[in-house]
């Protein structure tokens, strides 16, 4: 827990670290997320300047997971091109017979199928590269799952995009 609450903080202290909000460099991004859950495809399209929705249609080990997330971006250490980002979401999907593994957990295994639904958050930072359409993303995801729980996890994501 206290590895939890060091990593909140820091990530918390970056919403303080920009003076200005700059214009988003894309307004649209696909690209791939690797997470301790799922591994699978993501779509982010930004709303204004500053505020965004994600989608993430994740794969796991018998099963997938539809992921909704709202998102507010702002400048992070006055470094052009990174950014800050925090927000929060849902998720909805199925796990079938067979394996379901929380990230950080023992096994527990299903003898039939489970439907997955919860409330998800978001942490991260982002970093577009200069003169190029890709983007690199790192971020904390606590998900609290309530249809096969409840419980509490929290899992590290990794995205690399192409944006338009």
């Amino acid at each position: 827990m206290k590895k939890f609450t060091l990593i909140a903080l820091l990530l918390t202290s970056f919403l303080f670290a920009g003076k200005t909000l700059h214009a988003q460099d894309y307004n649209t991004a696909v690209g791939l997320k690797f997470g301790g859950y799922e591994n699978g495809v993501s779509v982010k399209y930004f709303m204004n300047s500053t505020t965004a929705i994600e989608g993430v249609l994740g794969i796991r080990n018998h099963g997938a997971v539809l992921t909704g997330l709202y998102e507010l971006h702002q400048p992070a250490f006055s470094t052009p091109l990174l950014k800050f980002y925090y927000g929060f979401g849902a998720h909805l999907g199925s796990v079938g017979k067979g394996v379901y593994k929380r990230f950080g957990s023992d096994d527990n295994v299903y003898n039939d199928s489970h439907i997955l639904l919860g409330a998800d958050g978001v942490l991260g930072l982002e970093y577009k590269l200069k003169d190029s359409p890709i983007a690199f993303s790192l971020d904390l995801n606590p998900r609290l799952e309530l249809a096969t729980g409840p419980f509490f996890d929290l899992a590290p994501g990794l995205g690399l995009k192409y944006t338009f």
